[in-house]
């Protein structure tokens, strides 16, 4: 599901979620939406195939969500750091990677105040082998796919979204590349927020569809990001 950490990974399209002054939830990675179609738009619109996907893989199903950004705060790579390190202790050898992703990784970039760890683990469909683990640490299980489970939680009061992949996944190199390329390129960055103020201050179905929604400009910034390898 999810480059929101960018986009989510929910592969099929979408959802959203809540925060303070203009985004609530980064990372992952989901589909784009094709409208810009409101809440109630899509209440008597006909289900999509996104609708469909997010019912199988959202383990209590889509949630409506106010969608605010709020500017780069510094306690968000000290919330990661402790969420890190919480990680390790508990998982020890299973937590093969742990990196801090979606827009509060990017120093400077608005963002909703959500922060976003991808963990790199030997098989995720595996849940038992960490998912009582994590569970224990208080997270709790939100998004169920094949080779996939995101999982929310908190940290010192921050809301935290933690996405389990194996560590060679193409979703984790495609964060990293992201993260990477913005902290570097502050065109890109700004250029990045601006598609997301576009986005935000209003309610989507589900944080998904707002993710899906950034898809374009992800791709775009994805592609140059290649091309400066």
């Amino acid at each position: 599901m999810p480059v929101d950490a960018w986009h989510h990974p929910i592969r099929p399209r979408g959802r959203a979620l809540r925060g303070r002054t203009s985004s609530a939830r980064d990372a992952a990675t989901v589909p784009v939406v094709t409208s810009a179609l409101s809440p109630q738009d899509n209440a008597s619109a006909a289900p999509s195939p996104l609708d469909e996907q997010l019912r199988k893989v959202l383990v209590n199903g889509p949630r409506l969500v106010f969608v605010e950004l709020v500017g780069y705060d510094e306690i968000w790579p000290l919330v990661y750091q402790r969420v890190a390190t919480r990680l390790q202790q508990r998982l020890g050898e299973r937590a093969v990677l742990v990196e801090h992703i979606g827009s509060t990784s990017v120093p400077g970039l608005a963002a909703k105040p959500i922060v976003d760890v991808v963990l790199g683990v030997g098989d995720p469909d595996d849940e038992a082998a960490y998912l009582r683990d994590l569970e224990a640490m208080g997270f709790e299980l939100s998004v169920r796919e094949d080779g996939h489970r995101c999982l929310r939680g908190h940290e010192s009061g921050t809301p935290v979204n933690l996405h389990c992949y194996r560590p060679d996944a193409e979703a984790v190199r495609k964060y990293l590349v992201f993260r990477d390329h913005l902290r570097a390129h502050p065109a890109d960055r700004d250029r990045y927020a601006d598609a997301k103020r576009a986005l935000a201050g209003r309610e989507w179905p589900d944080m998904n569809y707002y993710a899906e929604a950034k898809s374009p400009i992800i791709s775009e910034i994805l592609s140059r990001a290649a091309g400066s390898d």
